[in-house]
């Protein structure tokens, strides 16, 4: 009887070694095959660590289909980065979710972008969710997006007032996307076109035109996703007759947003901001007595970041610090408005300036020490200023 066990035992073991044997060699014959790189541009990124193409019967019918039209599959249709909102919906099928697509003009044909997510082992794998996905993307790119689901977890929120290098601290932090990548292309100002953009004088960065908002991203999004958003969001918030507004107050669109992000950090009170306007467009009118806007907030954007305190607005400010910050946004020493936008204005600050409050109003100066509350008071003439400086101050 233990003679017969042994013998199973070694035939058993026989046969486990021939099947690895089997096994091997099979891997090895087929290895160049798994290897082509013809197969890497229909394999969809899942975020596995396995590289090979996948070995079902299903999967080997698909291949020749699916590489007689490769480049489709990894041309996307448009090169316009802006975002599109998606849904897929609890029980929808990938046919379904393709023919949505198709209907959006984010692929080229639903049949095509089943079998390659059939091809991949996905189709019955895509996550119920809202998405953002850019116009620009490939049909494997989208296919990711949608199997790994995380697109709707992206999402920016910018305040009103953020300077540029703010809101790129605030990417690098929140891992949202490389901060110092955004921050360099934001400040080179070419990577996106915008009708907004029209009037910006050449070699000016992206500055006043990254819109306040909560932004939701698509997977892997890249700084031209973001400032194509916020351009796009702007828009849609101005009225129409925006341009006119403008040269109503013999304003080009750059120097609104100039002097509505200036109202931007001056207050963050709505209905202060047309007459904190007033008082600029008054000192800014031909044949002003003050054509010096004297702008706290563009001296401290003149100043940058304060490694001592960790602010990148330089509060409280000296008045003897003013005469020292040799910059074209020292308001204190040029005239006129500074080169461009020094923070993020909202609509509010925007409108402030296109509808100002009419008034003959040249000062203003907070109601109590370190601008408490963030209420004004303002005046005419400098006298009157001194007194309410005397009065609110205490100075």
């Amino acid at each position: 009887m233990s003679q017969l066990a042994a013998l199973i035992k070694f035939i058993f073991k026989a046969a486990l070694l021939l099947a690895g044997v089997i096994l091997v060699v099979s891997l090895i014959t087929r290895l160049p095959a798994l290897l082509n790189n013809n197969a890497a541009p229909l394999l969809i990124d899942t975020g596995s660590t396995w590289p090979f193409p996948p070995f079902n019967a299903e999967a080997q019918r698909l291949y020749p289909i699916l590489q007689a039209r490769v480049n489709e599959i990894n041309t996307p249709l448009s090169t316009d980065p802006s975002l599109v909102s998606f849904a897929i919906l609890e029980g929808e099928t990938a046919l379904d979710v393709a023919q949505k697509l198709q209907a959006l003009g984010l692929i080229s044909e639903a049949e095509l972008f089943t079998q390659l997510l059939r091809y991949n082992g996905l189709d019955t794998r895509l996550q119920s969710g809202e998405y953002q996905l850019r116009r620009n993307m490939t049909m494997r790119q989208i296919g990711a997006a949608l199997y790994r689901g995380r697109s709707a977890q992206l999402v920016v929120n910018v305040p009103s007032g953020w300077r540029m290098e703010q809101l790129a601290q605030h990417l690098t932090d929140n891992e949202l996307m490389d901060g110092a990548l955004f921050l360099r292309q934001a400040r080179e100002g070419v990577i996106v076109s915008h009708p907004l953009l029209a009037d910006r004088p050449p070699g000016q960065s992206y500055e006043g035109y990254l819109f306040p908002g909560t932004y939701p991203l698509p997977d892997g999004a890249n700084p031209a996703d973001l400032i194509a958003r916020m351009l796009d969001t702007m828009a849609a918030q101005l009225p129409s007759n925006v341009l006119s507004l403008a040269q109503q107050r013999g304003l080009t669109f750059y120097q609104v947003l100039t002097l509505a992000s200036i109202v931007e950090r001056e207050t963050a009170i709505a209905a202060e901001k047309p007459f904190i306007a007033s008082v600029y467009l008054n000192r800014l009118a031909p044949g002003s007595p003050y054509p010096l806007l004297q702008a706290d907030p563009t001296v401290q954007y003149a100043l940058g970041y304060q490694w001592g305190s960790d602010q990148w607005w330089k509060t409280p400010m000296r008045l003897d610090e003013y005469n020292r910050v040799n910059s074209p946004y020292n308001t204190y020493l040029y005239p006129g408005l500074p080169p461009g936008p020094i923070a993020s204005p909202n609509l509010d600050s925007i409108m402030a300036v296109l509808q100002p409050a009419t008034s003959n109003y040249y000062f203003f100066v907070c109601q109590r020490p370190q601008c408490e509350g963030g209420q004004h008071v303002f005046a005419t003439t400098y006298d009157e200023h001194l007194q309410n400086v005397a009065v609110y101050l205490g100075q």
